[in-house]
């Protein structure tokens, strides 16, 4: 059944088809804690009859997701110690998140504010937190990034966009704003020329962070609207996922970082599963992700390459936790391991020569 609006409701996912029926007192409970949202773009992705629909898996709700396991927290990365004001994240001395909206166009079953968004929840900052996270920007100069996040904010108005873009513009020690997004992909028709032409301002750079997790996602009217960004001259990497039973083999991982390279959009993060509530089972293990990484490397073009990051629970920050090519030797000269994309291992340098020569 063809989907026309947004589905929100249990009951509606069933009757399109896109949930058993017998699941339903399930999913009410589910929908009851999380917010849940599937676009007509979504839901056209999905293969009803599939019932491991890799499409499926991140925006279906599940009985699963009402399992917390030990660890597991409301608040995974620690956003709030890190929050002087409110909607400011300041986690890194040269940048900060911007949480302006608390909603999106979709939910994600693994999405690690999924505490924070969505219907019950504020929609966006007041009037009185947007001037007061401005202030606390124009306040530390040390910072040079600005990276829009929340909820999703491209589901602000074009209007509301270019104000807040030339609101951080105008403050001289911000030189880059980036916009992390889901909306190119859920709901590829709100990214508009309007909406482009007010991700640009004179005095800062714009970059775009596009969320995708399968290469199904990349539908022709998907690239169609990452085409009209990357023909605008906005910059575009990714962020994905390691998400069980959606992206953890090789070929898929390596198809979905070949079509964000042909879309223009180069590879930058794919994440390790955070410790969300509900979450357990659609993360993989370090050791899968690791394996995974090392099949990538060598088989696809560099371009193609994400680093495999985990956010350290509790606010830390991101660490690479990619597999390791690199050991040292006890030997008299400085002498490495070197282990190749086969597995093949090397010495470096090679006996017989000597470093810096």
């Amino acid at each position: 059944m063809k989907v026309s609006t947004v589905l929100r409701r249990p009951e509606e996912l069933v009757a399109h088809g896109l949930a058993p029926h017998e699941t339903l007192a399930d999913l009410e409970r589910v929908a009851a804690r999380y917010a849940v949202a599937v676009t007509p773009e979504v839901a056209g992705l999905i293969d009803p009859s599939d019932p491991n629909d890799p499409i499926s898996r991140q925006y279906i709700p599940d009985a699963a997701e009402l399992v917390i396991q030990p660890g597991e927290n409301a608040d995974p990365i620690g956003d709030h110690p890190h929050s002087p004001v409110e909607g400011i994240v300041h986690r890194y001395p040269d940048r900060v998140l911007f949480k302006l909206v608390h909603v999106c166009a979709v939910y994600c079953r693994f999405c690690f504010r999924r505490e924070m968004v969505g219907p019950g929840k504020e929609t966006a900052l007041s009037t009185e937190a947007y001037r007061n996270g401005l202030e606390y920007i124009r306040a530390h100069p040390q910072i040079w990034e600005v990276i829009l996040t929340g909820g999703d904010p491209l589901m602000l108005s074009a209007r509301r966009l270019r104000e807040i873009m030339s609101d951080l513009a105008a403050i001289a020690h911000v030189k880059v704003i980036r916009i992390h997004t889901r909306v190119p992909v859920a709901d590829p028709a709100r990214v508009t020329d309007e909406v482009v032409d007010a991700l640009q301002t004179a005095n800062a750079t714009t970059w775009v962070a596009v969320h995708a997790n399968h290469p199904r996602e990349l539908s022709e009217t998907v690239q169609a609207a990452i085409a009209r960004m990357a023909d605008a001259g906005i910059p575009l990497v990714s962020q994905s996922v390691l998400l069980r039973g959606v992206n953890d083999d090789a070929a898929t991982l390596a198809a979905l970082m070949r079509g964000f390279v042909e879309c223009r959009i180069k590879p930058y993060y794919l994440h390790h599963g955070d410790l969300a509530p509900g979450t357990a089972h659609l993360r993989t293990t370090i050791e899968e992700g690791q394996a995974l990484m090392r099949e990538l490397r060598g088989r696809v073009s560099g371009l193609c390459q994400p680093d495999y990051v985990l956010d350290i629970p509790g606010g830390k920050g991101k660490v690479p936790i990619g597999p390791e090519y690199l050991s040292r030797e006890r030997e008299e000269q400085p002498t490495y391991r070197v282990v190749d994309y086969c597995g093949d291992v090397h010495k470096y340098p090679p006996r017989g020569s000597t470093l810096d020569e």
